[in-house]
């Protein structure tokens, strides 16, 4: 997957700097078993300066989990739209991976937003690389009013994961240096017919196009 190849990397580097640390806390504690205690303060303090760092790599590599790298312009996602009613339809979402989901939608039009993770230089000679990941998907009105009171239709696209990098960036200034976090432009489309469509994704945003046959 994709998303293995940049994070890879990082996975070794946070796993290299963990074990350089471990293995200094316990030279430090042979130290101070020792008398030493200059050495076993030099150790200690950057044994857990490597623990530290390697901690962070490895909740970075574990929060970009799910995120796809981001070359020119990608197929996020195929899409099949299929009018059910007045205003509503079934759209099923195929991911490159061949995840398949369902859902319902009310509107006229289907909506698609997505994070994207933009790295700075320092970031990318770690491997790490202006990635994405599919947001939501949702229903959108043409007339103002209904979008303000009809039934709204959402629904979540990401995935759940124990670090949550998009939003850990929204909160805490201090990681402006490593990375910008913000959505990718949303795209959406009319649904008045059954249809595939391509969702594609580049450094400019979302687009939704009509689907280009598949070769076998």
């Amino acid at each position: 997957m994709a998303s293995d190849v940049v994070t890879s990397p990082l996975s070794l580097a946070a796993i290299t700097l963990a074990t350089l640390g471990a293995i200094l806390l316990l030279a430090g504690i042979a130290a101070l078993v020792r008398g030493r205690a200059l050495r076993f303060g030099l150790r200690t303090v950057t044994g857990l300066l490597l623990l530290s760092v390697g901690g962070l790599a490895g909740s970075i590599a574990v929060g970009i989990q799910g995120y796809r790298a981001l070359t020119r312009e990608d197929v996020a996602a195929r899409l099949f739209v299929r009018p059910e009613g007045p205003q509503r339809f079934a759209a099923t979402v195929r991911f490159p991976d061949g995840r398949e989901r369902t859902f319902d939608v009310a509107g006229d039009e289907i909506y698609v937003d997505a994070h994207i993770l933009k790295w700075k230089p320092f970031a990318n000679m770690l491997g790490l690389h202006t990635a994405y990941e599919l947001d939501r998907v949702a229903g959108r009105y043409r007339d103002i009013e209904q979008e303000r009171s009809a039934v709204r239709t959402v629904h979540s696209l990401g995935r759940e994961r124990p670090v949550d990098l998009f939003g850990l960036r929204q909160r805490y200034k201090f990681l402006a240096p490593l990375l910008d976090a913000e959505y990718g432009a949303a795209t959406f489309v009319p649904v008045t017919r059954p249809a595939e469509l391509e969702l594609r994704v580049s450094a400019s945003g979302l687009l939704i196009r009509d689907a280009q046959p598949t070769s076998n």
